[in-house]
């Protein structure tokens, strides 16, 4: 049995050792075919790269910024970083200038590699400003420009030294557990982002314990869609996939995902919740927007796979009518689920944030289970996570091996292990303050351990909501039961302070335009739309339903209907698609100061 890899550069070399027969590690889009990448070319233009680094002057310890989308470009760049015993620093390709900038000259990058001529002309505007960055480096050729490398001039300068092979492989090998890796700017709900350091050793260590929860194999097949720049997608949807011999494929954008499931038939994919909720609305639209027949039959069928998915999750035996009324419900809705998504998933896997335990069941029952999971930039990521055979909905399943958690006093989340990081580069009181004496990384997450070890996240500490009365309030939780329902693509609970809690909306406008039109009200633009009593009526009636099981303290008294859903563009999501409320109540103010000077009895009060 052959050892488990202690640094990156191992696991590599190991993946190329063991899979380089193989004629497909990466594949994507080339002029619309699938064009892949085998371990063999794989090496031979890490290589290159690497060596092109240092033919640039570019030394070990340097640190190389990557400002990419995902692409074979972008694994290769990471691979070259690494052998070249650099650190690199990715950036989300969805990051405007400015905040490009501060990374850039906080990480203090020798060097930066982007994909394309859009990405590039951010970089253009900021380049004189940062006299640290000596080398620009471009993927697209036909983006190429003054005083800009592209990624084959590099290649070529690695290619005419490549006598040094033997030097290059010595020097990839010497590469120790604690040295740098990678430095990763949190995307910071509030404020500026933090430089998270991760050792080879923090990544290689929890690729391993991943993988006990992880049951890949050689045969399987992956789409990445995720930014690589989240830890969560690079451990789990780069790494770990290469680690074991799962072919790779790059999805072309956000948009084309749908498309490219059918065309690659994944049997593994990474996601945040945002995608499983999109899959499953649609799925509900779809079937609650048809015949009275379909509808019934839909019904019955998640009913009768979710009583399945019960007794499966509970290890007890299914009865036998019970077997038979899924096998029918299989047939006829779960079936055409699993089609839509390629016909071949195994399992997918959760992570970024809450996953709402409907939605969870719903996959279980149609045979495409959701493996939940939890972690941080600051832990490599994985904290812990659900396995197949151990699978508890609601929860984020057991901490991973050599991993310890506990529970604080005040409920806060603690978590020790060789997954945790170096600490914040040139933020050494941010460590101190993160990383206790003991070495206890403080998560910033409230939550539980039950009784059989699994890990139930309930908020995170800073977005509690303390009502004047003195109440409690976790809004992730509800907010999510409001995002169960197929009229709310978004939802958002403040109130902190305040005698009362509110609740944010964007309304799912396609169901809800459909269902203005079957109530034959006139045309009418969004905001009107939304402004209507009737829809602020049924909007009530739909949220209310979602929320019937709150204590009366937890339910917001009056909705706001938001007609544009928040994004990355106005600053009210990270990066990483998390929503920054400080920014959406800064951005709505207006509106929920009227919300809240509105008598009672109003509008938009949620009727009890």
């Amino acid at each position: 049995m052959t050892q488990p890899p202690n640094t990156l550069n191992e696991l590599f070399f190991g993946a190329v050792e063991q899979f380089g027969d193989r004629s497909a590690a990466l594949r994507s889009k080339v002029n619309g075919v699938w064009t892949p990448i085998s371990y063999r070319q794989l090496l031979e233009r890490v290589r290159a790269v690497s060596l092109g680094f240092a033919e640039l002057g570019i030394e070990p310890g340097r640190h190389i910024a990557l400002l990419s989308e995902n692409r074979p470009e972008w694994a290769i760049v990471d691979y070259a970083c690494l052998t070249a015993r650099c650190a690199d620093v990715p950036i989300y390709p969805t990051l405007p200038a400015h905040q490009i900038e501060f990374i850039l000259r906080n990480s203090e990058a020798a060097a930066i590699c982007v994909s394309s001529a859009e990405q590039l002309a951010k970089i253009q505007e900021i380049r004189e400003r940062l006299p640290e960055l000596r080398h620009v480096i471009v993927f697209d050729a036909d983006a190429r420009a003054p005083g800009v490398r592209t990624l084959s001039d590099v290649a070529a300068l690695g290619r005419a030294v490549a006598d040094r092979d033997s030097t290059w492989r010595a020097q990839a090998a010497a590469v120790q557990p604690d040295d740098l890796a990678t430095l990763i700017y949190t995307s910071g709900t509030t404020g500026d982002p933090k430089g998270v350091m991760l050792t080879h050793g923090n990544i290689a260590s929890n690729v391993v314990a991943a993988l006990s929860a992880f049951p890949l194999r050689s045969d399987d097949e992956s789409l990445s869609l995720l930014p690589l720049s989240h830890i969560f997608e690079r451990m789990a949807g780069h790494y770990c996939m290469l680690h074991k011999g799962v072919l790779i494929n790059y999805a072309t954008s956000q948009d084309t995902v749908a498309a490219e499931m059918l065309e690659t038939h994944p049997t593994v994919m990474t996601a945040v919740p945002r995608f499983y909720e999109k899959v499953f609305g649609r799925v509900l639209e779809a079937a609650m927007s048809g015949s009275r027949t379909r509808r019934a039959i839909f019904v019955w069928a998640r009913r009768n796979g979710e009583r399945w998915a019960e007794y499966r999750l509970a290890g007890r035996p299914v009865p036998r009518v019970l077997a038979a009324k899924r096998a029918v419900a299989d047939r006829l809705v779960f079936s055409k689920l699993r089609a839509r998504t390629g016909g071949r998933i195994r399992f997918f896997v959760s992570g970024g944030a809450a996953l709402a335990p409907e939605i969870a069941r719903f996959f279980y029952a149609a045979g495409m289970p959701i493996l939940e999971g939890y972690g941080l930039t600051e832990t490599s990521p994985v904290i812990a996570v659900n396995s197949l055979e151990h699978l508890k909905i609601g929860t984020v399943g057991r901490p991973v091996p050599g991993v310890e958690v506990k529970i604080a006093a005040d409920g806060e989340i603690l978590t020790r292990g060789p997954n945790v990081m170096l600490g914040y580069y040139r933020d050494p009181d941010a460590t101190a303050e993160a990383i206790d004496a003991d070495g206890w990384f403080h998560t910033g997450d409230v939550g539980m351990l039950d009784a059989d070890g699994f890990l139930r996240i309930t908020d995170r500490k800073k977005d509690l909501i303390v009502t004047a009365g003195g109440k409690n309030i976790a809004p992730q939780p509800i907010e999510n039961l409001a995002k169960g329902s197929k009229f709310v693509s978004n939802a958002v609970m403040l109130g902190d302070k305040r005698k009362f809690p509110i609740m944010l909306v964007v309304p799912n406008l396609e169901p809800l335009r459909a269902w203005a039109e079957h109530k034959e009200l006139p045309q009418m633009d969004d905001r009107a739309l939304l402004a209507r009593p009737e829809v602020q009526e049924k909007m009530d009636r739909e949220v209310r339903t979602r929320l019937r099981d709150l204590a009366q303290f937890e339910m917001p008294k009056k909705l706001l209907l938001l007609p544009t859903d928040f994004s990355l563009e106005s600053g009210e999501l990270t990066p990483s698609l998390k929503v920054r409320r400080r920014v959406v109540e800064r951005n709505y103010r207006d509106e929920i100061e009227a919300l809240y000077a509105e008598a009672p009895g109003g509008q938009h009060d949620l009727k009890g």
